[in-house]
């Protein structure tokens, strides 16, 4: 068995058609030859098929890996990509009614171990398959990724997702002091709990079910401390 069909094989089995895990595979190579890539790729109502792409870090680019994940997706980006998926789609016979193409925005989702580390010290919210630490819902700035020496892919939404860390990668994060629950309907009020300080939390990337950038007004930055823990901020 060749690895196209070992890939389609595994797509069928996470409960996604191979025909989609291919037109996945079919615009990731395509963006990416173009300069881009595949942020997130989703069918919608009325025969809508919906792209949000990024640009690509560039270490190679003028002011290096930083200045180039500065980088904002503009109009003519989103032309010139959907112009370039029309003609393409035309030839590989990919049925669908409307292209939109689009910029991820402020809520950017996170896609494995590569936009967890580009993206550290930024704010985020994650939601986990399973509880780490007792807490499911995660809100607060994102420290980076411990990397593992497994490299494969994660399933992500019925997506495939690249995180050259592996499922074993585990992601750090400083939680946000979270407010006391409001009580319940005829409780009798007392001595308001204090909201906890803000912590640290490590949980592994395979337990990731989303994960999205929050833009900076629904945080209060006050409530994280001036600094990271010493020693907990990853670099590369």
């Amino acid at each position: 068995m060749n690895s196209a069909q070992e890939e389609g094989r595994e797509a069928a089995q996470d409960g996604v058609t191979p025909r989609a895990a291919a037109l996945v595979a079919l615009v990731e190579r395509t963006l990416a030859g173009m300069g881009y890539e595949l942020v997130e790729l989703e069918r919608a109502g009325g025969g809508l098929l919906r792209i949000t792409l990024d640009h690509v870090p560039d270490a190679e680019a003028p002011g290096g890996a930083d200045e180039a994940a500065e980088r904002h997706i503009g109009i003519e980006d989103c032309e010139r990509v959907s112009r370039h998926l029309t003609h393409l789609f035309a030839v590989e016979d990919v049925d669908y009614d409307r292209l939109e193409v689009s910029s991820p925005g402020m809520d950017r989702p996170l896609r494995g171990a590569r936009d967890f580390a580009r993206f550290a010290g930024e704010m985020a919210k994650v939601q986990l398959f399973s509880a780490a630490e007792g807490r499911r819902r995660l809100r607060g700035q994102l420290l980076g990724v411990v990397p593992s020496a497994a490299a494969d892919d994660v399933p992500d939404g019925g997506q495939r997702v690249a995180s050259e860390g592996g499922s074993g990668a585990r992601i750090r994060m400083l939680l946000l002091p979270e407010a006391p629950p409001p009580l319940p309907k005829g409780a009798r009020r007392q001595r308001a709990r204090k909201a906890a300080p803000g912590e640290m939390i490590e949980f592994a990337l395979a337990d990731v079910e989303k994960a999205r950038l929050a833009p900076e007004w629904e945080f209060d930055r006050s409530a994280l401390p001036r600094s990271a823990p010493e020693g907990s901020q990853i670099s590369d």
